[in-house]
């Protein structure tokens, strides 16, 4: 009995449906990375190890899919390795490359690499698939693809004020009403750290402080005692439990709350300057908010931080996130770059328009012309008119078989074809064609050039 064939967990099928709507998120994204000056570029979707491992900490690298050598790769392998089963020194002897993990070590890499032939500040975008060896669950896969976006060689916030515009204008273009652009800088966090006198547990207090909206105050004050972080300390931050108001009022809050940190108030500044910026050019339909529980992978932001969250109808997690990193390509050598850059969350989007209904119905794209198949003569004639209405951009296609009409009709309507063509022996005899309008339902009969007409002239 053969096998039943079946996916690697985490991984998925499209149909042509699914296709065609990730299709037009990515086009609508792309189309915004164009319009605000980013470039594409691609990378492979492996790399050597050593371009990966080592760039994630301990958790990401056990993520990374490695990928065996060619050959007889137990070969040349170190036998006491072998001996002792020790999996991580055999690793490095049997696998030289790995699938991506993200797309922004392969951009630093990149950036690197041909840094003799980039104009800086380098503004770029990648819509690209990545590689990750999770526990796969809802909304989490092991393939997936990512859309981002940055700019590296530039210190300027006018970048950071870009990218609230464009997460602004995809989201306004799909429809999306309601999101929220959420903020914060790494600055004001080690700003905090420092006030309260734990600078040293900075990493534990933001990630137990990044818990809020899940475990509570209490359950926030209780991990940060576990943590080593005083009472004292603690009572502190008290008004960050209860942080209300604008992002202009929060700001002056948090002015108040850092007055004896430079570090802390040089973060205030920059979203100061941004947040002034924004509301001089506006926002369509997106709304900016300071969240100064988020922390987004805190040893790798150095500024501002961003996340996007869904409108709150839909219970779903972020959507987007991204940040300023001041030395993405240090990993590789070469030093002092500043970046920042965004990603947008492809497939959570999808689940957020399929959700709300936002999807227009000429995303399913489907042919144009349909023509019924009565026989080879009348196939030769139907194809002939194929070419030429393929020749002027029109898709139109027949069906393959000599069926019974019922069968083919059938087929038509689960495929939703616009219009159906019936050319027999009296239509090709006479040089027309019997036009069905399937929306409508009329029938007539026309020319070629009416038939082109028509169809040009229906909305796809």
């Amino acid at each position: 009995m053969a096998q039943k064939p079946s996916l690697p967990k985490g991984t998925r099928d499209f149909s042509p449906t699914e296709v065609a709507k990730r299709t037009y998120i990515m086009n609508t994204v792309r189309k915004h990375f164009k319009n605000y000056g980013f470039n594409p570029i691609e990378t492979p979707s492996f790399e050597n190890s050593n371009t990966l491992m080592g760039k994630y900490g301990e958790e990401g690298d056990r993520l990374i899919f490695k990928i065996l050598n060619s050959g007889d790769y137990l070969k040349k392998t170190n036998e006491t390795f072998l001996t002792e089963k020790d999996s991580l020194k055999l690793t490095t002897q049997i696998s030289e490359k790995a699938l991506r993990y993200d797309l922004t070590v392969p951009f630093a890499r990149y950036v690197v690499q041909h840094q003799n032939e980039i104009e800086f500040p380098f503004k770029r975008f990648q819509i690209q698939p990545v590689w990750r060896a999770d526990r796969p669950q809802k909304g989490r896969y092991r393939e997936f693809f990512q859309c981002d976006a940055d700019v590296v060689g530039s210190n300027s916030l006018w970048q950071e004020i870009e990218f609230i515009q464009l997460y602004d204008a995809v989201f306004t273009q799909l429809g999306v009403d309601g999101v929220t652009i959420k903020m914060n800088n790494r600055k004001i966090l080690s700003g905090i750290a420092e006030v309260i006198g734990a600078k040293d547990k900075l990493i534990d207090f933001t990630v137990a402080l990044d818990k809020l909206d899940k475990i509570g105050e209490d359950g926030v004050k209780k991990e940060m005692i576990s943590k080593g972080i005083s009472e004292e300390a603690i009572s502190k931050i008290q008004p960050l439990f209860a942080f209300t108001g604008s992002f202009i009022e929060k700001l002056a809050q948090l002015k108040n709350l850092l007055s004896t940190s430079e570090e802390g108030l040089k973060g205030v500044e920059e979203l100061s300057f941004i947040i002034k910026n924004i509301e001089q050019l506006g926002l369509q339909t997106a709304t900016l908010d300071l969240d100064v529980t988020l922390a987004r992978g805190l040893n790798y932001y150095t500024g501002a931080i961003f996340e996007v969250s869904a409108p709150a109808k839909v219970k779903l997690g972020s959507i987007g996130g991204g940040g300023r990193y001041d030395d993405l390509t240090g990993i590789f050598g070469l030093k002092n770059i500043s970046g920042v850059g965004i990603s947008f969350g492809l497939d959570r989007i999808y689940l957020v328009l399929e959700e709300l209904d936002l999807f227009p119905t000429e995303v399913l794209e489907t042919t144009n012309v349909f023509f019924i198949n009565f026989g080879d003569q009348e196939a030769l004639y139907c194809y002939q008119t194929i070419q030429k209405l393929r020749a002027k951009g029109i898709s139109a296609e027949m069906y393959p078989d000599n069926s019974k009409m019922k069968k083919q009709m059938n087929y038509a309507n689960k495929r939703k074809f616009p219009f159906i063509v019936l050319a027999g022996t009296d239509e090709a005899k006479n040089n027309v064609y019997t036009l069905k309008n399937m929306d409508t339902g009329n029938q007539e009969s026309v020319d070629f050039e009416t038939l082109v007409e028509k169809v040009l002239a229906t909305d796809f």
